[in-house]
C-alpha cells in the first residue's frame, strides 16, 4: 500500500499530543489543515483512528495499534533519508549551511574564510530557510549545521552553542509618526498593527512579537509574511500594513529608503547561535565549522 508519509507524521504528531492545536503549532501548519490531512489517512486506511471529544484526540484500538508502530518507522526513514542527504553533499565535499535572515552577520563571510583555510578542498553552501523552518533545515536533514536565531522551536533536540547577543529595534515605514524619534518605548507600540510570521510558527511567532512583554495586550496583526525573505516583510512594512520588531543588525543589512529603524526600550535582545544535530558530534567537518564560528563571533554587541 502507498502512504505518503506526510500523513503518518501528521498522525504520529496528534497520536502524542492528543490535541489538535498543539499538535499543528508543532508541525507548522493550521489546525483545519492538519485535520484534513488526518481525515485523509482515515479515508485512505478505512479505519477510524481518533475519537474526538472536549478532552482531545483519543486514539481508537486502531489508532493505538498505528501509534505505537509509527514513531519507530518515521525514525528510521529520517534517518536514513539525512544520512544519505549528508553522504551525497560530503562525497561533493560540500557542507551544507542553513541561515535564516542575516546569519551571524559581519562574522559569517569571516567564518567561512576560516573555514577553508581549514578545508581548503570543500565549499560551503549557504542555504537561506523560510520563516516556516526557523530550524534552517536542520529538522528535515536538508543542512549539516545552521546559523540561527535564538530561541527557536526544536532547539531542544539540537545542540546549539551562542555566539552573541544584540538588541532588537523596530522596523517602521518612513513617513510613520514614530519615525522622528530615536528610541521608542516598546509600550508605545503596542496599539500598532504587526508584520508577523505565519500563525502556525507558533510561539517562535509569539516571540518576535514580544507577545510576553506586552502586559497582556493583544497583538494588532496588519499583514502575514512567510517567506523569510527580507524584501517581501520590508515591503509590507513600506506599504503600511504594520510594523515589526527585527535584530539591530537589519538596518545595516537591509536599508532601504522606504523603511526606517528605531531603537526601541522594553523588549528582550536577540541571540544568534549555530546549531546542528547530535548525531553530527563525530562529523570532523561540522566539528571543524563549530570551531570557525565559536573563534570567529564577534565581540559584545552594544
Amino acid at each position: 500500500m502507498d502512504l505518503d508519509t506526510r500523513l503518518l507524521r501528521y498522525f504520529a504528531a496528534v497520536a502524542e499530543e492528543g490535541n489538535l492545536t498543539r499538535a499543528a503549532e508543532g508541525l507548522f501548519v493550521s489546525q483545519p489543515a492538519l485535520t484534513k490531512q488526518i481525515g485523509r489517512l482515515e479515508t485512505h486506511l478505512g479505519m477510524r483512528l481518533f475519537t474526538r471529544s472536549r478532552a482531545g484526540m483519543v486514539p481508537t484500538a486502531a489508532g493505538q495499534a498505528l501509534a505505537a508502530g509509527v514513531p519507530a518507522v518515521l525514525a528510521a526513514l529520517d534517518r536514513a533519508l539525512r544520512e544519505a542527504r549528508r553522504a551525497s553533499s560530503h562525497a561533493a565535499r560540500v557542507l551544507r549551511v542553513g541561515f535564516l535572515a542575516g546569519a551571524a552577520n559581519e562574522a559569517t563571510q569571516q567564518i567561512i574564510a576560516a573555514f577553508a583555510l581549514r578545508h581548503r578542498d570543500w565549499r560551503v553552501e549557504m542555504r537561506a530557510s523560510p520563516w516556516t523552518d526557523p530550524t534552517g533545515g536542520l529538522a528535515n536533514g536538508d543542512t549539516d549545521v545552521a546559523l540561527l536565531r535564538l530561541p527557536f522551536p526544536g532547539q531542544d533536540g539540537l545542540h546549539v552553542e551562542t555566539l552573541f547577543t544584540e538588541p532588537r529595534c523596530v522596523v517602521l515605514p518612513v513617513g510613520h509618526p514614530l519615525a522622528g524619534r530615536d528610541r521608542i518605548p516598546f509600550r508605545d507600540l503596542w496599539q500598532e498593527p504587526f508584520v508577523a510570521a505565519p500563525a502556525e510558527t507558533g510561539w517562535w511567532r509569539d516571540w518576535w512579537l514580544a507577545t510576553a512583554e506586552r502586559e497582556g495586550q493583544p497583538v494588532r496583526i496588519g499583514a502575514v509574511t512567510d517567506s523569510g525573505q527580507p524584501d517581501d516583510w520590508l515591503t509590507a512594512i513600506a506599504s503600511g500594513y504594520g510594523v515589526a520588531l527585527a535584530p539591530e543588525s537589519a538596518a545595516r543589512y537591509y536599508a532601504r529608503p522606504d523603511v526606517t529603524y528605531r531603537s526601541v526600550t522594553g523588549v528582550s535582545p536577540s541571540q544568534v547561535g549555530v546549531a546542528w544535530p547530535p548525531g553530527a558530534d563525530a562529523d570532523p567537518v561540522v566539528r571543524d565549522f563549530i570551531r570557525c564560528c565559536l573563534d570567529n563571533r564577534p565581540g559584545p554587541q552594544r
